[in-house]
């Protein structure tokens, strides 16, 4: 696209570069023209044509037929879930406990806010927790204490008390699920 322009450039201005610049293929080139091999693009679509055409729009403004627009649109707001007392998913509302330092507070769609993570082709694994207020440093000590007793070896654990985020070196997103419900957080 650059190289058309400057070589369209080149050969308009004769009086710049002198008539010596030769001009009379160079603008045919595929290189410097290449809608000739462009095939998915807006440009090598068929132009719209004559509008009359198509048929007329009417815009409507009923407001008694809009609320069935409206059931169809989705919500702006996750709205909260029903109480039960038990989910066929398995799901557990948050029921914090008072005698807690710390809070983990649950996503937009009431969900725990543990995730893993793969990088280096699926060689490096780390289990985030997010979303933590309170004494961070509890928190990561009892879920250390935790995943250490189950594994009965030493992991790695890295704490950013400035985001509210608990990283464990490995997948225990399933351990650190089960602590969180149990905590009612």
């Amino acid at each position: 696209m650059l190289a058309r322009s400057i070589a369209r450039k080149i050969c308009q201005n004769k009086e710049l570069f002198g008539p010596s610049v030769q001009c009379s293929g160079l603008l045919n080139n595929t290189v410097l023209n290449p809608s000739t091999v462009r095939h998915a693009s807006f440009r090598s679509s068929e132009p719209v044509g004559d509008i009359t055409q198509f048929p007329e729009v009417e815009v409507a403004k009923n407001p008694p037929e809009w609320k069935y627009v409206e059931r169809l649109l989705a919500s702006r707001v996750v709205p909260t879930p029903i109480a039960k007392p038990e989910y066929p998913s398995g799901w557990k509302p948050p029921k914090p406990r008072s005698d807690l330092k710390y809070f983990v507070s649950r996503t937009k769609n009431f969900m725990l806010p543990v995730y893993l993570h793969r990088s280096f082709r699926g060689q490096r694994i780390i289990t985030a927790v997010r979303r933590i207020d309170g004494d961070i440093w509890q928190l990561e000590s009892e879920l250390r204490y935790l995943v250490e007793k189950k594994l009965n070896k030493s992991i790695v654990t890295r704490v950013n008390e400035m985001n509210g985020q608990i990283e464990l070196k490995g997948d225990f997103v399933t351990i650190v699920e089960e602590f969180l419900l149990e905590k009612g957080l």
